[in-house]
């Protein structure tokens, strides 16, 4: 009985450990990203973010900075996918939204982007339109759960935009 009661110990205590550990190394890592991003460097930011995540995967904030990095960075895959994920454990978090609009929204233009004389093919304005239509949506739900938002006026435009977008095919 004593042997066991001793394993059952050592083992909570190693647990423990690694748990504070693994905090401890996740502070680390988001505070690395933060100065990353402040200094303009989000591919790094990303990379930190990443490995944040890799650690810990409950911590929402996290996934929106990852958010932001990547649609700053460009990588708007890596951007909605974070986004979404921190939907996921915080739904009711309107910054989410209003992020994940812009990413995908970014994502739409840089799609049918016609500079350099490149046209836009028929699968690029497919996405993009689905983009758009997205965006629109998760505009909207960031004035739901912000009714009161500062920026309601400039986010009502980009609802207006996307949806105008879609309504020009």
């Amino acid at each position: 009985m004593k042997k066991a009661l001793l394993i059952a110990s050592v083992l909570f205590i190693a647990v423990i450990s690694t748990a504070c550990i693994n905090n401890i190394a996740v502070q680390e890592l988001n505070n690395k990203a933060a100065e990353y991003m402040q200094k303009g460097d989000y591919e790094s930011a990303v990379n930190r973010l990443q490995a944040s995540i890799d650690l810990d995967s409950s911590i929402y904030e996290t996934y929106y900075n990852l958010g932001i990095a990547a649609t700053n960075a460009k990588k708007y895959d890596i951007a909605i996918d974070a986004l979404q994920k921190g939907i996921q454990i915080k739904s009711d978090y309107a910054n989410f939204y209003y992020s994940l609009g812009v990413a995908q929204y970014e994502y739409a233009d840089e799609l049918t982007d016609t500079e350099d004389d490149k046209k836009v093919t028929e699968e690029n304005q497919q996405k993009a339109d689905s983009l758009k239509k997205s965006a629109s949506e998760n505009f909207a739900k960031y004035l739901e759960l912000n009714p009161q938002a500062e920026d309601k006026e400039a986010v009502e435009e980009l609802i207006k935009d996307c949806t105008e977008s879609n309504s020009d095919k």
